[in-house]
């Protein structure tokens, strides 16, 4: 056996005799839901949002399926929606925040949930990544990863003031998991 193969031999032996001996306890982290695309995220402003603030109408509905559940099996779908009034620009949609929302399960079920936003412009696309807690109802005190994702072409000629924003289709995926 060449040298250099020897040498690395035994590194590669320790890591696989330490991963045998080492291992992550079954019970650690356990998703108790997760939802994928086709869930979407529609919001709409009226008048629509432009590069100077303004006062507009804003609604906004979240469609969560399919979900999948293993502690709430007949848990296959959720919903959220948001209807208000305040001062924005299609600057504040890039803005980092904190949220909290209700999501109503097919169940008839709800989770409360208390988040940070963080916005990224990733090539074409606009990903809204929320973090935090169910606060209360079902499966509270879990983690919660919620990804958004749309375009943001409207919303880059906005910020330049080329354009406006009257809406954004994105889609979703959703996980809580207890900790």
């Amino acid at each position: 056996m060449p040298r250099m193969s020897r040498l690395l031999a035994v590194p590669s032996s320790l890591v696989l005799l330490v991963a045998l001996f080492v291992s992550v306890p079954a019970s650690a982290v356990v998703l108790d839901v997760t939802c994928v695309p086709p869930s979407s995220d529609l919001v709409t402003y009226d008048p629509a949002l432009t590069v100077t603030p303004r006062n507009v109408a804003i609604t906004a509905t979240t469609t969560y399926g399919p979900c999948v559940s293993a502690g709430v099996p007949g848990l296959t779908s959720g919903s959220r929606t948001f209807q208000g009034t305040g001062s924005r620009s299609c600057l504040s949609l890039l803005s980092t925040g904190t949220e909290t929302f209700t999501i109503t399960w097919n169940t008839g079920q709800t989770s409360t949930v208390s988040v940070s936003k963080i916005v990224n412009v990733v090539g074409a696309a606009l990903v809204v990544t929320f973090t935090g807690t169910v606060t209360s109802g079902l499966f509270a005190g879990d983690a919660v990863l919620q990804t958004v994702t749309g375009p943001s072409a409207d919303i880059t000629l906005c910020t330049l003031g080329l354009g406006t924003v009257s809406s954004i289709n994105s889609l979703v995926t959703l996980e809580i998991t207890s900790v």
